[in-house]
């Protein structure tokens, strides 16, 4: 599918009411299947990751049923051999929380995903797992997985990548395993998976960079799905850089785990404030107002890295109309995301005038610059991208043609719905 994006010649105005978190609805959705009796999931991600999730835990036995907009969960506690392979679609998410479940079964199974999946790496969670006892046969540490359920014994395990999903496929394999698991890692990653095991009852304990799990039995709760702020970031952005807009977010999920962007940008300059904050299953919520800001460079690395990974591409396109030079260092796992995103986010900015380029594990972008448009770009299968490059072509003085726009999606399929409510 080819989208054609043309430049705002008005303002974006109003406000907006951001879908369910992907992350908290991967997590809701397995851990509920891990819990004895029935859990009520309110505001679960229409995207199709979450899905694959959901779709998974059925084929694992889980009763589940769709009641207006809650998602009506009920299990036994116990998974049972499924009588298919397992399709995690697009979703890395997905295929790697599931495989620190499912090493620890007595059954075995298999893990599959599509053309994309199926070229990202494995080894940062079958290693580990490994050490625990776990039995997984690969393609070269990826896709398929085949999974032989293992009786799983504890590890404390020091990891050199600030990840949350390997960090919670360690966790979750620890919930049934014999002995105390720790998983440490240089800074912390997004803690969803700590968040809600502790709402469902897992003996678990957070201790600066490390984490700690007992063998538990998760209790069935009610679950309230914040806002997804990576979906937020893109409305962020654009009304940030488009003139003289004014916008309201509402029910964003502000977890500080996840808030990078937000930092990122307010140390640009951003114009941002927070309405309305409190506390969600958990998870601090609130409103989030954004005002069309001058803005100006500045460099993101270090520790807010993991808490803004997703959001980089749109960040780029942010930095494009920041004065001066925008350096994104220490963000070299961008390569293992859906797609390249270090060399898809540089070569698609090019093509529309962006000043920006690439490094091993980042990119430099030179500001403010004109965006021309007038081309045709790509999206390499990739949501994240799609998604900013269309906010990219808000302000391209060019019309752009976006090809591959229906893997949006994957995580955001009200994206287009939603901006246009802005416009209006």
């Amino acid at each position: 599918m080819q989208k054609i994006v043309n430049k705002i010649n008005n303002n974006l105005k109003g406000s907006v009411i951001i879908p369910a978190d992907k992350s908290i609805s991967h997590r809701a959705v397995m851990f509920a299947s891990l819990a004895k009796g029935k859990s009520i999931i309110k505001n679960f991600s229409t995207g199709k990751d979450p899905l694959s999730s959901l779709n998974i835990c059925k084929k694992l036995g889980i009763n589940s049923e769709f009641a207006d907009n809650d998602l009506i969960i009920n299990s036994t506690g116990k998974l049972i051999k499924p009588k298919t392979t397992l399709d995690c679609g697009n979703s890395g998410t997905t295929m790697r929380l599931m495989s620190g479940i499912l090493s620890g079964q007595n059954f075995n199974c298999t893990l599959i995903g599509d053309e994309s999946l199926s070229k990202r790496p494995m080894k940062r969670v079958i290693e580990p797992l490994t050490l625990m006892g776990a039995k997984i046969k690969s393609n070269a540490f990826k896709a398929p997985l085949n999974i032989y359920g293992k009786n799983l014994h504890a590890i404390d395990y020091v990891s050199k990548l600030a990840s949350a999903q390997v960090k919670s496929c360690i966790l979750l394999a620890g919930l049934n395993a014999d002995g105390k698991t720790s998983f440490t890692e240089p800074f912390v990653s997004r803690n969803h998976t700590e968040i809600m095991l502790k709402y469902m009852g897992a003996d678990i304990n957070t201790d600066k960079n490390t984490v700690t799990i007992e063998k538990s039995q998760l209790e069935p709760r009610t679950i309230e799905i914040c806002g997804d702020i990576s979906s937020a970031a893109y409305f962020i952005v654009a009304g940030l850089i488009v003139p003289n807009s004014k916008i309201i977010l509402k029910n964003v999920g502000l977890n500080p785990t996840r808030t990078g962007m937000l930092e990122a940008a307010e140390k640009m300059g951003a114009d941002i404030e927070i309405l309305d904050k409190k506390i969600v299953s958990g998870e601090i919520v609130g409103d989030i107002q954004v005002s069309f800001s001058d803005l100006k460079a500045c460099t993101i690395e270090g520790e807010i890295i993991p808490r803004l990974i997703d959001e980089l591409p749109v960040i780029a396109v942010l930095a494009t109309q920041a004065q001066g030079t925008t350096i994104v260092k220490d963000a070299q796992d961008l390569r293992n995301k859906e797609s390249d995103r270090i060399k898809a986010v540089v070569t698609e900015l090019k093509k529309i005038g962006a000043n920006i380029e690439e490094t091993p594990d980042g990119f430099i972008i030179k500001g403010k610059t004109p965006l021309t448009g007038g081309v045709e770009i790509e999206t390499y299968h990739d949501h994240r991208l799609a998604m900013s490059l269309y906010v990219a072509g808000l302000i391209c003085e060019k019309p752009i043609s976006i090809n591959g726009f229906e893997w949006v999606n994957i995580s955001f399929p009200e994206f287009e719905k939603l901006f246009s409510a802005l416009t209006l």
